[in-house]
């Protein structure tokens, strides 16, 4: 087996793309050599606990109307052409997602981790629900075949923040700087949504090899 680290937030829409863009190449190669961990990387660190507005975050980070129609343009159109539709209506705000990765630091014990990471972008991007609030949270969970009332008796607690800070610490450290990123076998790099057919060709290479 070959480790897949994908670094990645689940409130990026890359990275809800780059995800459906490799679903499409394991799909296709079901012999494929990936074993898959999902890493946290906050993009948006600074946050605060209750997270921002939607709309004054893209104005904060794109300026003025034209320039945010001009950043969603490419979102949209990649997630139309993959049959994601993504609801930006329905988004109302950016949540933190510290939460979120100990959801799925807790998922990949029970080896869930891409059903969770699947759950909480499929929360967030097409039904604008809260993932930061711990009832959708284990319910995510649940849906992936986790315990429910374990779930929202961890996230009453601080069991594993300081885990997943020091995860991320290491990743900035390492040199990450966006999501999502994937490094194949501890050691190749790939950064941003890659296309489907690229993951093919990784995967045939190490196939041969």
């Amino acid at each position: 087996m070959t480790t897949l680290d994908i670094f990645a937030d689940p409130t990026c829409p890359w990275c809800l793309i780059g995800k459906a863009e490799l679903d499409l190449a394991l799909e296709s190669r079901p012999d494929h050599p990936f074993q898959i961990v999902w890493r946290p990387f906050r993009l948006n660190p600074d946050l605060p606990p209750s997270g921002m507005d939607h709309v004054e975050y893209q104005k904060a980070r794109f300026g003025d109307e034209a320039g945010i129609i001009a950043a969603n343009q490419p979102v949209l159109a990649a997630s139309e052409r993959l049959g994601l539709w993504i609801n930006m209506a329905a988004i109302q705000r950016v949540p933190p997602v510290l939460d979120a990765f100990r959801l799925l630091h807790w998922a990949g014990i029970e080896g869930a981790q891409s059903r969770v990471m699947s759950g909480l972008l499929r929360a967030y991007w097409r039904e604008g629900r809260d993932i930061a609030d711990a009832r959708v949270l284990a319910e995510i969970g649940k849906a992936a075949g986790m315990d429910e009332d374990v779930i929202l008796r961890l996230l009453g607690t601080d069991a594993d923040r300081d885990l997943i800070l020091s995860q991320e610490a290491h990743a900035r450290q390492r040199g990450v700087k966006a999501v999502p990123t994937f490094i194949i076998g501890g050691s190749h790099v790939l950064t941003g949504a890659q296309p489907a057919d690229l993951w093919r060709q990784v995967i045939d290479e190490l196939a041969q090899d």
